[in-house]
């Protein structure tokens, strides 16, 4: 039998009437092909419709400067849940589950406010040192000369001890956190025990139930400087248990936030390192070059790859009419290889002039609150790596990426420390 004929992407893209392009398709970004499907919209027709897309009609907005635009005006396209909510994919309202990233002002901001203060920066030092023991032993622990998951032995463990961190989870349990953060975020086609919305919601109650009685207890003492205690004592959100669907957004929101995407950036920075050896190398000659990769980690890996808006009136862009209910998606993984807004886009280059420039926290009202505490757990690591002097960690396979359009997430990087 003859194997099957490899199709190349850019071809593929290309040679697609640009009608039929539907960048939604989660296959785009479990097989790496996307790249040429955003350069050849950003380009030729960088506020796109879809019409028949996998997940409805929808705009795709592709360009950096325009991802902007709309998503610092909230007053004409919303995130809230009751129109639709921050993803393509629509759900029935007995499925959504809005937390504040998915409402407008003014409950967006009142309950934003709440959990702000966790990653203030005077909390974000005294987290720092708690941040640089677990880098430590989870470092220290590592095999050297064999090959071991990069994903599950660090950016998994690192991630998950810091989440049961901010929410003074029982340290013994973190595994759920991790766990119920995958349900969270798997899309049910892709194959897993979440093949519906219902099983989902089925598994994620049990996280209710048990993030319920944290709740009670920390209701009941006075308040300390943790998520669970500053949310059972906010103002905005005490009343949360009595609001179920919007408890658990608000809980998946703060896990999915701690978690997902800091994990995937950790993953994301050691593959671009070695897909780039000589950005390695300088980074091993001059340490103090970290500040200036970890934006550069977060730009190149980009984890949340599209968040999605719903026009509340009629708005011109780009000479393009969005109507009133029309769905529209940010793609931020199109506008951070935009190469009108970013010299070299696809290059990964620590120590760019402006590393900061780029939309993976998003801007406007909706901007990451955790930035802060993503770059600092990303610089402590690499700055712990480089200080045990570390050889050049090699990434000995291909990374296996997730059935998603939504995170940007790498389920498993194969790696290997020699031993010299």
């Amino acid at each position: 039998m003859n194997a099957p004929v490899q199709t190349d992407p850019r071809d593929e893209a290309y040679a697609t009437p640009i009608e039929q392009i539907d960048v939604s398709n989660p296959h785009y970004y479990q097989d790496d092909t996307w790249r040429p499907y955003f350069e050849r919209l950003r380009r030729e027709d960088p506020v796109h419709w879809c019409e028949n897309g996998m997940y409805g009609s929808y705009w795709s907005i592709t360009r950096y400067r325009d991802i902007m635009a709309v998503d610092t005006d909230h007053k004409s396209f919303s995130s809230d849940a009751a129109v639709g909510g921050i993803v393509l994919r629509d759900l029935p309202m007995d499925f959504r589950r809005p937390s504040f990233i998915s409402m407008d002002p003014p409950k967006h901001d009142g309950q934003r406010k709440i959990v702000a203060p966790i990653v203030a920066p005077m909390n974000l030092a005294n987290l720092s040192a708690t941040i640089r023991q677990q880098v430590g032993r989870i470092l220290d622990d590592l095999p050297r000369g064999e090959t071991f998951d990069w994903v599950e032995r660090v950016s998994v463990e690192l991630t998950t001890q810091m989440l049961a961190t901010l929410f003074d989870f029982p340290f013994h349990e973190r595994e759920k956190l991790t766990y119920w953060s995958n349900v969270a975020t798997v899309n049910t086609r892709a194959g897993t025990e979440v093949d519906s919305e219902a099983k989902r919601n089925e598994i994620l109650d049990g996280a209710v139930a048990y993030f319920t009685e944290l709740w009670t207890q920390r209701q009941n003492q006075p308040p300390k400087s943790d998520l669970i205690s500053m949310l059972a004592h906010g103002e905005a959100t005490r009343d949360l248990p009595s609001r179920p669907h919007e408890f658990m957004g608000n809980l998946l929101l703060l896990i999915v936030g701690g978690n997902d995407t800091t994990r995937n950036s950790i993953s994301g920075g050691l593959l671009a390192l070695n897909t780039f050896p000589d950005e390695y190398r300088k980074l091993r000659a001059n340490p103090a070059l970290v500040t200036g990769m970890v934006p550069e980690i977060i730009r190149w890996q980009t984890p949340v790859i599209h968040m999605r808006r719903t026009a509340l009136e009629d708005t011109p862009l780009c000479g393009k009419t969005i109507r009133k209910g029309d769905k529209i998606a940010m793609w931020y993984l199109s506008g951070n290889r935009d190469e009108e807004a970013i010299e070299r886009s696809d290059d990964f280059i620590i120590d760019r002039a402006r590393p900061r420039q780029h939309l993976s926290f998003g801007f406007g009202i909706h901007r990451c609150v955790g930035n802060r505490l993503a770059e600092m757990q990303l610089t402590i690591l690499w700055e712990e790596i480089l200080k045990r002097d570390l050889p050049m960690i090699e990434v000995m396979g291909p990374p296996t990426r997730a059935y998603s359009n939504v995170l940007r997430s790498i389920g498993s990087l194969p790696v290997r420390i020699p031993l010299v």
